[in-house]
């Protein structure tokens, strides 16, 4: 056992190794996790808006839109 963990005398780089790609994959997957909260969060505060806001207009009772105004609506900006 203590010869596979010596490694042939590499044991620094080899468990080094290991434990940086360990947690560079951790690193990874909380950053994933976070990203997909941020993007599902953003989704639904678009989503609110369209309901409660703009039900007077006409566009928005038939469902069209400018381009400009859906890119605002994405970057979350109001008019």
């Amino acid at each position: 056992m203590m010869e596979f963990l010596r490694q042939g005398g590499y044991a620094f780089y080899v468990w080094s190794a290991f434990s940086m790609t360990f947690v560079l994959l951790i690193a990874e997957v909380l950053s994933l996790r976070h990203s997909r909260r941020t993007i599902l969060s953003r989704i639904g505060r678009l989503v609110r808006l369209r309901d409660s806001g703009g039900r007077s207009g006409s566009a928005s009772a038939t469902g069209t839109r400018s381009p400009g105004t859906a890119r605002a609506d994405i970057r979350g900006e109001t008019s």
